[in-house]
C-alpha cells in the first residue's frame, strides 16, 4: 500500500507494541522509525493513578523523543467489556469526572491537541434519555477541559457486531453529538474520530462518510477488515480513502490502530515505508 504524501502517521500504544511493558513502548515506536504515537487511558483500573506514574510515563515518552498527539479519557477496561464510562450513571461517571482534569493536564505537560471521550454502553435498566443526558453533561465538560489545554475533543463511533450496546455505531450518529456539544459549549472543538475499521464493519459508504464529514474530522483511525490488522491483511482500499481524505482537505493524524497479528509489533508496519513514519 503507497501513501499519500502529506499524511502523518502515528502509532497506537495500547493496541500494538502490547507485548512490551507500557514504558517500553514509545522507544519501541520511535526503534520503528515513528515520531508519533497515541494512547487509550493506559491505567484500566484507574482513572487518578499516582503522580508517579504520570510522571513516569511522561518520561518515557520524552525519552523516546515521540510526540503523543493522542489521549483517551478513561473509559474502563480497554480491551474488554467496556466502551467508555461518561454515560454510565452512578460510580463509573464519577470516575470519568474525576479523570477530567488528571487527563487533560497530563495531556498539556505533552503537548497534545487531542483528547478522545469514548461514549459507553447502554445499561440494562436505564432510560437511553437519562444516559444520553449524562453523556452531554460530562462532554461539556471535557470539552471546556480539552479547551483550556488548546485540544480538541473527540467523539467516536465504534461498531455494533463487536459493541452492540455502545449507541454511536455510525458516522452521523457520532456527528450528531459532535453537534450537540458544540452547540452547548459554544467552543466548537468537538470533533468526529474518523476510524475506518469500525465503520467499515457497520457496512457504511466509506467515500460517503469521507466526502460528507472530512470537515468535522479531527482524527483518522486506520485497520483493515476483515481481522483488523495491518493495512493488505484485509479488503478495505485504505490507500484510496487516505488519499480521498487528504484531497477533501483533512491535514491530521492518521492513528495506527491495528492488531500485529501473530508476529511483534515492530514487524507489523511492513506496509508503511520507514521514511513515511516520521512526522513532516
Amino acid at each position: 500500500m503507497g501513501t499519500a504524501a502529506d499524511q502523518r502517521f502515528n502509532v497506537n500504544l495500547s493496541i500494538l507494541f502490547t507485548e512490551l511493558p507500557l514504558l517500553e513502548r514509545p522507544a519501541a515506536a520511535a526503534a520503528a522509525g515513528f515520531t508519533a504515537v497515541e494512547l487509550w487511558w493506559p491505567w484500566v483500573d484507574s482513572p487518578t493513578p499516582e503522580q508517579s506514574e504520570l510522571d513516569a510515563l511522561k518520561k518515557a515518552i520524552e525519552e523516546a523523543g515521540v510526540q503523543l498527539t493522542g489521549l483517551n479519557f478513561y473509559a474502563g477496561r480497554l480491551p474488554g467489556p467496556d466502551r467508555g464510562a461518561l454515560s454510565l450513571p452512578g460510580e463509573e461517571s464519577e470516575r470519568f469526572r474525576a479523570n477530567i482534569d488528571v487527563a487533560a493536564d497530563f495531556a498539556q505537560s505533552l503537548g497534545t491537541k487531542a483528547l478522545n471521550a469514548l461514549y459507553g454502553n447502554r445499561v440494562e435498566g436505564v432510560d437511553p434519555a437519562e444516559q444520553d443526558a449524562l453523556a452531554l453533561e460530562n462532554l461539556v465538560l471535557a470539552a471546556r477541559a480539552a479547551d483550556r489545554i488548546g485540544a480538541i475533543l473527540l467523539i467516536e463511533a465504534l461498531n455494533k457486531p463487536e459493541s452492540p450496546l455502545y449507541p454511536l455505531v455510525s458516522a452521523p450518529a457520532a456527528v450528531g453529538i459532535v453537534d450537540k456539544v458544540n452547540e452547548a459549549t459554544g467552543l466548537d472543538n468537538a470533533r468526529f474520530l474518523m476510524d475506518l475499521y469500525h465503520l467499515s464493519m457497520n457496512g457504511e459508504d466509506l467515500p460517503s462518510v469521507i466526502e460528507r464529514y472530512a470537515a468535522k474530522t479531527g482524527h483518522v483511525q486506520i485497520a483493515d477488515n476483515p481481522g483488523r490488522g495491518a493495512p493488505g491483511t484485509g479488503s478495505l482500499p485504505l490507500k484510496e480513502l487516505l488519499d480521498q481524505l487528504t484531497k477533501a482537505g483533512y491535514e491530521g493524524w492518521v492513528g495506527l490502530e491495528y492488531k500485529p497479528g501473530d508476529k511483534p509489533s515492530s514487524e507489523a508496519f511492513e506496509w508503511l515505508p520507514r521514511a513515511a513514519r516520521a512526522a513532516r
